[in-house]
């Protein structure tokens, strides 16, 4: 039986193609998926994103009990509703998950986990909160929805339909959030757009959504999450990342922590193995379609795409891979595709940000 979200029937009643999606009934659009991602580059569009799973984690020492935890370090987020983006390691230094962390108060720490893998992760951090932290209290916040508001018009609109949220979350800087009556706003995203996630209780959810529509906000589904995310060069976990990847070559090292004399779960493992391949962006120059496990052929050896895709704001196909070292942007490559040897330009990440394609 598949999980459903708050807003399963409202997806129905909009016309949405319903799919799988890691054992949730979830939509993957609502009729043409290219439509949809523009409507996130040029205006406002929504998602429906209840089946990630929001933990909160209380007590004394929260913050050290995440230094620990985490790879990025929780020391960075200082005023109340910062934001901080991390992956969670295992001692093998492969990735358990990426998530965000938010500081609330020096014994609340709000944590936003993947849907796929949120039974794995509450019991990974209970077990390293039973053994480093047992005081700590982690609350699986069920209770809560979450839909995201993206696009160039996307602050304008929740403002509209959301009355008094303008003053309270206006002066809200990227990978910050505001409570607001019932609503928790942060101004973080998926897409490489601005805008908002909000959270707010499940019973109200499918209200929001109907009043965020009637203000001009277009319903997404999953397709164009997934080509938003791939051209803003945003990894998914499961494609380009895993247990069996470690960050630094997943084009994470910004997100790890290597420098201070904190210990964090996986980072002995990290730096005692060498570092020999990296993640760039590939753009395809011949006519198909990159795809993740394609090989990649370059004359320092071979790669791998992780993601690829038909990409709306470039019209071209791209990919990320991760590729030997000695792989510059500018290079050539060659990816199989079909018993056929196609050439693709490497480029850095991103491919498009904020409406515009930047390769």
């Amino acid at each position: 039986m598949l999980k459903k979200t708050p807003l399963n029937q409202i997806h129905r009643a909009m016309g949405a193609r319903m799919v799988d999606f890691g054992g949730w009934d979830m939509p993957v659009n609502y009729g043409s998926q290219i439509e949809e991602h523009h409507q996130v580059r040029r205006d406002a569009g929504m998602f429906d994103v209840c089946h990630m799973l929001a933990l909160d984690i209380t007590g004394a020492g929260v913050r050290d009990f995440l230094r620990f935890l985490l790879a990025n370090n929780a020391d960075k987020p200082k005023e109340p509703g910062k934001a901080l983006y991390s992956c969670m390691l295992n001692p093998d230094g492969g990735v358990i998950d990426d998530l965000i962390i938010y500081f609330m108060n020096e014994t609340w720490f709000r944590m936003v986990v993947n849907a796929g893998t949120a039974d794995k992760d509450v019991a990974w951090i209970s077990a390293q909160r039973d053994a480093h932290a047992p005081g700590l209290e982690i609350k699986t916040r069920r209770d809560l929805a979450m839909i995201a508001v993206q696009g160039p018009n996307a602050r304008a609109k929740v403002w509209q339909t959301i009355p008094g949220s303008q003053a309270a979350t206006e002066a809200l800087k990227p990978f910050q959030a505001a409570e607001f009556q019932q609503y928790f706003i942060a101004r973080t995203g998926y897409t490489g757009e601005d805008g908002f996630e909000i959270m707010l209780p499940a019973g109200e959810a499918e209200g929001l959504w109907q009043n965020l529509h009637g203000h001009g906000v277009a319903p997404i589904g999953l397709g164009a999450r997934d080509t938003l995310r791939l051209e803003a060069g945003m990894n998914l976990y499961g494609q380009d990342m895993d247990e069996t990847v470690n960050p630094l070559e997943a084009g994470l090292a910004w997100t790890v922590d290597l420098v201070s004399p904190r210990d964090f779960v996986g980072k002995s493992a990290l730096q005692q193995k060498p570092v020999t391949r990296q993640m760039l962006g590939l753009v395809l120059l011949d006519k198909g379609v990159l795809r993740g496990h394609q090989k990649v052929v370059t004359p320092n050896g071979a790669g791998e795409i992780t993601s690829g895709s038909f990409s709306p704001t470039l019209n071209q196909s791209i990919g990320f891979a991760r590729l030997p070292l000695e792989v510059k942007p500018g290079d050539t490559v060659q990816v199989e595709i079909r018993d056929k040897l196609l050439n693709a330009k490497v480029v850095k990440l991103p491919f498009a940000r904020n409406g515009k394609a930047l390769v």
